[in-house]
């Protein structure tokens, strides 16, 4: 049996479950939601899950009836198939307004998210659980620092020892039983996640009429991770219209398959790209999608960079959300040719980080940031790459370089 990776939204449900009534914690589809709440209040709250049959039958026929019997404190499992029955939980918060005693898991859906906002409106903490940072896939994430103490105890003394193959994590990704078991097949998984992420989560977010469309969208949108997102040419490809691939762009926004990272713009003219950059949440089913399944390919192919970008950057994103913060991530790119792929503004000021597919830096690599940084004067508290190699360095003019390992262990 393989032993449970600690996490690090256990720190956030804990602190939240000391003052909130209710506590959501939303996520894709086996991102390890119900493993979690599971194992930390198995002894104190009885567990319903709402993805039985009958239990939602139950939930929507006599929804009163269904919660004296499964009353608090509990877990209420796939809240999303039912998220009228927040309303009726909304009364018997009001009713006992005891902390920590109501706690949901759901997907990520609309419906979901608009009852939560309509009936558990300052009742409820909402924290998401994304599939494993690299942090938690090495065991170390109850050890994981939320953004303030890692910017604050950013340095260059420390240069890990080698834990796992880049290639293994690009390929097997981060949901926990693909990247914990290694006896699973990855091909197989992968096609069966996407065919149940279809059939049950996209049928429930919205109307879409052909699947099998929609399927090429979630393909292309593999194809373009790292890219400035262009809708209007994403739609021309598949001869659909652009408000269709806007819509679906949402539902694949809405349960975790995608993040859009906006453009910073603050004080620094309007000579910049507006448009947000597409990156998918999860290297193994896009690397699956792309039609790459050994380490070989993966290296020597033109994708290696667009999923070593999107890899760093899902693991930043898991840092916030998995304290319960929300994401200030952004990128810079000016339409004459200064570019960096992260902006953290955080703590006053801003983070700069360039990243690169390459084992070996050289100060070539860290020309945006100088510019940047001098235009930006004393906005800049960082300016780093992060690469492939090993080990840390320094590139001159206050510029780090650190290698992926270190800077996202931590």
């Amino acid at each position: 049996m393989t032993r449970l990776k600690p996490r690090t939204a256990a720190q956030a449900i804990l602190k939240a479950i000391k003052t909130f009534p209710a506590v959501v914690v939303t996520g894709p589809r086996q991102s390890g939601k119900t493993t979690l709440l599971k194992s930390m209040f198995s002894q104190s709250h009885a567990f319903v899950s709402l993805e039985n049959p009958d239990k939602r039958l139950a939930a929507r026929e006599d929804p009163l009836g269904f919660l004296g019997q499964y009353g608090p404190p509990v877990i209420i499992d796939e809240i999303q198939y039912v998220p009228e029955l927040l309303s009726y939980v909304k009364t018997k918060i009001d009713e006992k307004r005891t902390p920590g005693r109501w706690l949901f898991t759901g997907s990520q859906h609309f419906a979901l998210m608009e009852g939560v906002t309509q009936s558990l409106a300052g009742r409820a903490a909402v924290i998401s659980l994304l599939p494993l940072s690299y942090s938690e896939r090495i065991n170390l994430g109850d050890r994981s620092k939320d953004m303030s103490a890692w910017l604050s105890h950013l340095g260059l003394g420390c240069n890990r020892t080698k834990k796992m193959s880049l290639g293994e994590i690009l390929l097997r990704g981060s949901y926990p039983e693909i990247a914990s078991r290694h006896k699973v097949d990855r091909q197989l998984w992968c096609a069966s996640y996407i065919t149940t992420y279809l059939e049950r989560d996209v049928r429930n977010l919205a109307n879409i009429g052909d699947l099998h469309q929609f399927e090429k969208f979630l393909r292309l949108c593999a194809a373009r991770t790292g890219q400035i997102l262009n809708l209007s040419e994403m739609a021309r490809d598949l001869g659909i219209s652009v408000p269709t691939a806007k819509r679906w762009l949402s539902i694949l926004e809405a349960s975790y398959q995608v993040y859009l990272l906006y453009p910073y713009y603050k004080n620094i003219g309007k000579r910049l790209l507006k448009s947000p950059k597409l990156y998918m949440t999860d290297t193994a089913l896009t690397s699956y999608m792309m039609g790459i399944h050994d380490e070989e390919t993966l290296r020597n192919g033109p994708c290696f960079g667009s999923l070593f970008e999107t890899m760093v950057i899902a693991d930043f994103l898991k840092r916030f959300l998995h304290f319960g913060q929300m994401p200030s991530l952004y990128y810079l790119r000016s339409r004459d040719g200064l570019e960096v792929d992260l902006v953290i503004d955080w703590g006053g000021g801003l983070h700069l980080f360039e990243i690169k597919s390459a084992s070996t830096i050289t100060p070539k690599h860290a020309v945006s940031l100088k510019h940047l940084k001098d235009q930006l004067l004393g906005q800049v508290k960082t300016a780093a790459v992060i690469s492939c190699s090993p080990s840390n360095g320094t590139l001159g003019r206050g510029i780090a370089h650190y290698g992926w390992q270190n800077i996202l262990e931590s």
